[in-house]
């Protein structure tokens, strides 16, 4: 109620980035001070990690791991950051977020800005040495260097695996983001096959997901789900933003999320659910109880927020926690 009524208003009157960044330093400094939840719901299990709920951050929020105490003591049952590429970089010139309130949606070209895996390691492992780790499981997910050819992408996800590992719970491997030219070319056959394998000969124990489009065709998404489980991949996350922006009047360029996603998202859900038994983290368009079941009916174990925690804030994860 205090979020919605009083602090949402006074955070979009601010460019959506400056307001980003303002709560990012509210919480980087405030997140070691709150108190953590103490009531865990339903625990789930998958992929052999244990969750006090299903309910989790998703990338995109806290790219560089910055607040990390802060999303434990905001309900969160998991939280993912990045996304990461082996090479620090700017991201796309800005202005590169757009809010759509009508439409309880955003749009980003953010462009995979980070600080690199080298200082996002550093940064993390320093955390974990001063006894500032949350005690929920932290997943990393990774891209490939804009600079990059993807010619080389499989290079450039190795060296920021190696670099990150040891502090992640799981790893995702971002393959959809619209924003970073060709990257989804990986979600393809051989491309992703070849990541995969790469991957699996360094990966050990790690739990590995892959995060998708809601954008693939029926074929395209077999053959992914199919490459996928020919690799043992732990889990996909379906899905990442849109290109289809037909629900979009005053248009921008970037990947759409928020409620307009919900439908196209949750038939993705469906279709991996209908062809194999790898679990899936339902994202996208999650703004309330029925669109969480939504998701869960059409076969996701856990789910993830991004545009719903923006536009109704912590009440939204502990609504959801209790589905």
């Amino acid at each position: 109620m205090i979020y919605e009524r009083l602090l949402r208003p006074l955070l979009f009157a601010l460019d959506p980035e400056t307001a980003h960044h303002f709560v990012l330093a509210f919480l980087r400094a405030a997140g070691p001070l709150l108190p953590k939840p103490t009531d865990t719901t339903s625990r789930v299990s998958v992929f052999g990690l244990n969750f006090r709920h299903r309910v989790g951050l998703a990338a995109g929020l806290d790219k560089n791991g910055i607040a990390l105490p802060a999303w434990e003591a905001l309900g969160f049952s998991f939280v993912e950051i990045g996304t990461v590429t082996a090479q620090a970089q700017p991201g796309n010139p800005r202005p590169r977020i757009f809010r759509y309130p009508e439409q309880n949606a955003l749009i980003n070209r953010l462009g995979f800005n980070n600080d690199g895996a080298e200082v996002i390691a550093s940064r993390l492992a320093k955390l974990r040495d001063r006894g500032g780790w949350p005690g929920i499981p932290v997943g990393i997910n990774i891209g490939k260097s804009r600079v990059t050819p993807i010619e080389r992408a499989v290079e450039d996800y190795l060296f920021s695996f190696r670099k990150l590992r040891a502090q992640a719970d799981y790893i995702a491997l971002n393959v959809s983001s619209p924003n970073t030219p060709g990257l989804r070319e990986l979600q393809g056959g051989e491309r992703l096959d070849e990541l995969l394998r790469a991957i699996n000969a360094e990966r050990g124990n790690m739990p590995l997901l892959v995060k998708i489009a809601p954008d693939l065709e029926p074929a395209a998404l077999n053959e992914l789900v199919s490459v996928c489980e020919g690799n043992n991949v732990s889990g996909i996350i379906a899905s990442n933003t849109t290109l289809d922006h037909s629900a979009i009047v005053r248009d921008e360029d970037g990947g759409l999320s928020g409620a307009p996603l919900q439908k196209k998202s949750t038939a993705i859900v469906r279709q991996i659910a209908n062809k194999t038994k790898i679990p899936i983290i339902g994202c996208g368009g999650i703004f309330d109880a029925p669109s969480a079941r939504e998701k869960i009916e059409a076969g996701a174990k856990l789910l993830q927020v991004y545009t719903g925690f923006i536009y109704r804030g912590p009440k939204l994860v502990h609504e959801l926690a209790r589905v």
